[in-house]
């Protein structure tokens, strides 16, 4: 058995995962999460600020000491779309590795989506004819699985951090606003048949929370919860009505996400009717998990020099 970390670098959060790894069996032994916006901006500018640099290195520091407290072996750090779109990615993972001590590893949309089907198949029978669904801070991520294997992915410029800062400026959003931004959405679809579908990260999350009527977020109890697609769309028509501070002070939605939570919901909507799914069941195992196997198969840590561009970034 190896105790092992995985981090990912999101585009809306950070996030952290401590487990136990032993074949295809994972034990959580902690996870947490961090609303730290990383990819704020990165949409127009095509570069990582200053200011989610440092929300994202502020967190890193009390996740490695969380991690290494936890007698995490070796720890694995996924960047995902924000870091890839941006000019200075490359250089600021070069700067967690030798600043953290983490492994670094930027993945390109069909990584992301195997590291994802790793994760949320894990411990799970096989799947038939099933879509897997990751809406994530800056991208989307479909993956179609059949006889227990991943057998088509695609990788959408459409989630929730860049939705709401492409379509979504009014507070709160305009019925013009939502209809442009869902009808992008659509443009982008592949052509994908599967007559059930599994979500996973933060969107599906909250309106499970918010479907269950549950006080704040209880991965627990959420895991496994099915949503149907008419309770989805009643709870965009509420929360899209209400303005961001409203939205921020209704219960079991996390406050950094109360910002870019009407985006996700869009994207959601969308796939959903686009596949004409009656219901998605919810996950709480997703690329985090995937990322944390892939951790375990990293070869002990090395003494060396600074990655490139370690000193370059911010």
């Amino acid at each position: 058995m190896t105790r092992v970390a995985s981090v990912d670098l999101g585009t809306n959060s950070t996030r952290l995962l401590v487990a136990d790894i032993e074949g295809d069996r994972l034990e959580e032994i902690a996870r947490r999460l961090t609303i730290t916006r990383l990819g704020e901006g990165v949409d127009e500018r095509r570069k990582l600020l200053p200011l989610p640099i440092t929300r994202v290195r502020n967190c890193l520091t009390d996740y490695r000491r969380e991690l290494e407290s936890l007698g995490a072996e070796r720890t694995l750090a996924i960047a995902t779309s924000a870091v890839r779109d941006a000019e200075n990615g490359e250089a600021f993972l070069g700067e967690i590795e030798w600043s953290y001590g983490f492994t670094t590893r930027l993945l390109e949309g069909d990584e992301e989506a195997a590291l994802m089907y790793r994760g949320v198949t894990a411990g799970r029978p096989p799947l038939e004819d099933t879509l897997l669904v990751d809406i994530g801070g800056g991208s989307t991520e479909l993956v179609l699985g059949t006889n227990g294997g991943p057998v088509a992915s695609t990788s959408l410029d459409v989630g929730c951090v860049r939705v709401t800062e492409r379509f979504l400026p009014s507070d709160p959003p305009m019925p013009t606003e939502l209809a442009a931004a869902g009808a992008y959405v659509r443009s982008l679809l592949p052509a994908y048949e599967a007559p059930a579908a599994i979500g996973v990260a933060g969107t599906v999350t909250t309106l499970a929370t918010l479907d269950l009527e549950l006080p704040e977020y209880d991965p627990e109890r959420t895991h496994g919860h099915r949503l149907a697609l008419a309770s989805i769309e009643r709870e965009l028509e509420r929360l899209a009505a209400l303005t961001l501070e409203e939205r921020t002070n209704v219960p079991g939605i996390e406050p950094g996400r109360a910002p870019v939570i009407v985006a996700g919901v869009v994207v959601l909507r969308e796939l959903m009717r686009a596949y004409e799914l009656d219901e998605i069941e919810v996950s709480e195992r997703d690329i985090l998990h995937g990322a944390a196997f892939a951790a375990a198969e990293l070869p002990e840590p090395e003494e060396g020099a600074a990655p490139p561009g370690a000193y370059t970034c911010c």
